[in-house]
């Protein structure tokens, strides 16, 4: 058994290596030899690693990214616990809205919902020029702000990890400390809660990693408050000329170092202790109906924190698509952005088929390789078990358009054409950085499924007779099928408009949506780019939901069978 965690875990540590951890040395060691050319390597170069608290805009942008994903990680966990425990423990009208506002946030690019609150909250925006809420420009653009917005935006990721883990209840457990006079509180506080931190630990990772490498919010609100961030800083040293690659190697090196240190947070808080408690003693998680006036109050807050979460940024892009103005102040109904969108000449459903082609890929291949990863990080003894957590959630916190430049210095080299392997300017590039992409978020949300599995289960469908994949196959998947799907769903969407990514490797004359949409925003066409953005989430969004159930068919009923037979 030893010996065939150890392959698997090397074929899967080989696997991140190429994806990851290769494109991401490339760009380090930029440092000492700008543009990979070895003729300008110099170690002196080094000495710029003391410029990061030296230079006024490197140390901002170093502590304000600390500053924002610490702050959104705090409050996005809270927010984001409330509402999955709202929605496991009390049943009420319309609570499967919280599911769908999760998973459309998902899949809205960053950068499309940062356009929705500055058209919300300009000095001329919806806010003051409809509503008469003048303070709202003050409020949003200042760095409780920042934080706010980025909470309404990142707290999905933590909320379908609490959620899952919400779903069972170690029920035997919580008799006992009833039956020795313990209350309600007392149970949730000494019992459930203790048994979620490794879900609250992933929620928190999942935050924390998306919130400091993430580039398309924090650069379009930074464009209007002053804030610089890493993710935006490291871009404009790329895109600058002339190029800055050692400056880049800098800073994405001063994001590592954030990684680092969230890691060993999480770890301490972890300990060596056991989290597992799936056994004949657990039961399926059923909502509680509750009194009338408690199901208005409890309908109001999630129905309330949907439409600010959700309704605030979509909204007020789809008021943006039917204006003929780039202002809210000088609003005037037209219909000529969406005849634009589907005129003969535009190429937005070629961009939406090739961003739903790797969308597909990702989710498919990156769940296969994020299995065997949380396998390996669940039960697996292997020496590369800490090495492959890392390098998981190095690669979900590295911006995307670190991880595109990475690719283009790995494959963009000479001696990769005799081998038939230069792949750059392919769309065999972009397949591969979308799968590196999605690999972390699956990861992670299959571990926290897993850490609820005793490995009891396991032991003992092999004293049955059980091969490897047979207790995988009967024992296993059934066991993470809610997991499954929530991983798979989020790394479909997020796949989808992976702007950074696309933006930087999609080939020539090789469309995707992401890339359709920035451009059209760039072009100040932002009623065009409004209205691709809601026809091409409409048609996402009835896909995901499709496939949601596709995938869920049945599972309640087997669970209820689980259930009843433990």
């Amino acid at each position: 058994m030893r010996n065939r965690d150890n392959r698997i875990s090397t074929i899967v540590f080989a696997i991140l290596v190429l994806l990851v951890l290769l494109p991401l040395l490339a760009v380090l060691f930029q440092i000492v030899c700008p543009g990979l050319d070895l003729a300008k390597f110099d170690l002196s170069n080094l000495s710029i690693l003391g410029d990061v608290f030296a230079r006024p805009l490197w140390r901002k942008a170093f502590l304000n990214s600390l500053a924002l994903a610490a702050g959104t990680t705090a409050v996005a966990l809270l927010v984001a616990g409330a509402m999955a425990w709202i929605r496991t423990q009390y049943r009420f009208p319309g609570a499967k809205l919280l599911d769908l506002t999760a998973w459309v946030l998902m899949i809205i690019p960053s950068f499309i919902l940062a356009q929705g609150w500055v058209y919300f909250s300009a000095g001329n925006g919806i806010a003051k020029a409809w509503f008469g809420l003048s303070w709202m420009s003050d409020y949003v653009f200042s760095f409780p702000g920042l934080v706010t917005v980025m909470t309404l935006c990142k707290w999905p990721m933590a909320y379908i990890t609490i959620k899952t883990a919400l779903e069972w209840e170690p029920i035997r457990l919580m008799h006992a400390a009833h039956m020795n006079g313990a209350s309600a509180w007392r149970v949730w506080k000494d019992i459930q809660l203790p048994l979620m931190l490794p879900a609250l630990c992933s929620a928190a990772m999942l935050i924390f990693m998306d919130t400091v490498g993430d580039y398309g919010l924090s650069s379009t609100i930074t464009a209007v408050y002053s804030f610089p961030t890493l993710p935006y800083t490291i871009y404009s040293a790329i895109c600058n000329s002339p190029a800055r690659f050692d400056m880049a190697g800098v800073l994405s090196l001063c994001l590592m170092v954030l990684i680092v240190l969230a890691m060993f947070i999480q770890y301490k808080a972890m300990g060596s202790k056991r989290y597992d408690f799936l056994d004949n003693g657990t039961r399926k998680s059923e909502p509680r109906e509750l009194t009338k006036g408690k199901t208005v109050v409890i309908t109001l807050i999630a129905g309330g924190f949907c439409i600010i979460a959700l309704g605030v940024p979509i909204g007020s892009s789809l008021i943006m698509s039917f204006s003929s103005a780039i202002s809210i102040e000088g609003f005037s109904f037209t219909l000529e952005n969406y005849q634009s969108v589907f005129a003969s000449d535009s190429t937005l459903l070629t961009g939406i088929a090739h961003s739903l082609g790797l969308a597909v890929i990702a989710a498919g291949i990156g769940l296969i390789i994020a299995f065997c990863c949380a396998y390996v990080l669940t039960y697996s003894k292997s020496p590369l078990k800490k090495a492959i957590d890392m390098t998981t959630l190095i690669a979900m916190a590295v911006p995307g358009v670190v991880l595109g430049v990475g690719y283009i210095f790995v494959w963009n080299q000479k001696w990769l054409v005799p081998l038939g392997l230069h792949l750059y300017g392919t769309p065999a590039i972009l397949v591969l950085a979308v799968v590196a992409a999605a690999i972390p978020l699956i990861n992670r949300v299959l571990v926290a499924g897993m850490a609820k599995i005793p490995e009891s289960l396991m032991t003992a469908a092999e004293m049955q007779g059980a091969g490897f994949i047979t207790k995988i196959r009967t024992v296993m998947l059934p066991l993470l099928h809610n997991s499954a799907v929530s991983a798979v769903l989020s790394a479909f969407g997020g796949s989808i408009f992976n702007l950074a990514i696309t933006t930087i490797l999609y080939p020539p004359n090789w469309e995707t949506l992401p890339v359709w949409i920035s451009d059209s925003y760039n072009d100040l066409k932002f009623g065009q780019a409004a209205a691709a953005t809601i026809i091409s989430g409409i048609c996402i969004i009835t896909i995901m939901f499709l496939l949601e159930r596709l995938l869920n068919m049945g599972s309640r009923k087997k669970g209820n069978a689980y259930g009843n037979n433990s």
